[in-house]
């Protein structure tokens, strides 16, 4: 019996509800022990490469960032033979040298989320992850790689701080979180990042610049408006950067973050309940 084909998952955010040259596409509906994911899943080719694209907040833009269920999104797209996440979402600028239309590759991430979902342990299984080093570095490379050559202006590292939303910072807040250095703003990735991790999925992600938040003396303060003129030019380059970068990952080459489980389950086994290994079967089974 052959090995299954493995597949590259791409989430696309904000302004992002379909994927480019995505070829005979179908959707998939999963179920999944933690609920729906945000929407079908659109499964197809791009080149030589398997590619399921999911919309994170729902095709219409349906979902609050605090309403996404980011464990069913990842359980959906691990059961399908994803190993590799390329995301795509919108953020605001926290420096000067972050431009709108800009595109942040962040390596780091500071939570500032409060009481979401963002473990598919506990209920009979403890486990802890390691998670210093949040992002793979080779998947993000490669976005990198293909931003740059889709023409975008890409910055080569950076640190995201996700807050829960749905309202914009303060001004206090804003200017808080510029002392703490960090580089974006964003609602997401983080929860994303760290599921994917306990997943043992390579996760990386395009933040897409929209705004300066509120901190900035001489723009305007963040809006909806804003991003929204903004996020048009946004999505077609995050639509030509993601399409090129399926092609420079590949799937199948093994990665540290595909063992990064295999340490952190700190449960007896004997004492693990049989629905609990059922539950998490796809994303840790080999351990359990």
């Amino acid at each position: 019996m052959s090995a299954p084909v493995p597949v590259i998952g791409v989430i696309g955010g904000s302004g992002l509800y379909a994927l480019s040259g995505l070829e005979n596409a179908r959707e998939i509906r999963v179920e999944t022990p933690f609920g729906a994911p945000s929407d079908a899943l659109r499964s197809g080719r791009i080149g030589d490469r398997e590619v399921v694209f999911l919309a994170r907040h729902g095709r219409g833009h349906r979902l609050l960032p605090g309403e996404i269920n980011y464990r069913a999104n990842v359980y959906a797209l691990k059961s399908l033979g994803v190993t590799r996440i390329l995301s795509a979402s919108a953020v605001g600028s926290m420096k000067e040298e972050i431009r709108p239309r800009d595109i942040v590759l962040p390596d780091q991430f500071i939570d500032r989320t409060r009481g979401r979902a963002a473990t598919f342990f506990g209920g009979g299984i403890a486990a802890h992850v390691g998670f210093a080093d949040p992002v793979c570095p080779e998947t993000r490379h490669a976005l990198l790689l293909a931003a740059r050559a889709a023409g975008a202006t890409a910055h080569d590292g950076g640190t995201y701080l996700c807050m829960e939303g749905p309202a914009f910072s303060t001004r206090a807040e804003s200017r808080l979180y510029r002392s703490w250095g960090v580089d974006v703003i964003g609602m997401t990735n983080l929860t994303e990042a760290r599921l994917c991790r306990e997943a043992e999925i390579c996760y990386a992600s395009l933040a897409l610049v929209t705004d300066y938040d509120c901190w900035h003396q001489h723009a305007e303060d963040v809006s909806v408006e804003m991003i929204v003129a903004i996020l048009g030019e946004n999505a077609a380059a995050a639509r030509r950067s993601l399409s090129a970068a399926v092609g420079r990952v590949d799937p199948a080459r093994p990665c540290g973050c595909r063992d990064a489980m295999r340490y952190a389950i700190i449960s007896d086994r004997a004492a693990i309940p049989d629905s609990a290994r059922e539950r998490l079967r796809p994303i840790a089974g080999r351990y359990l």
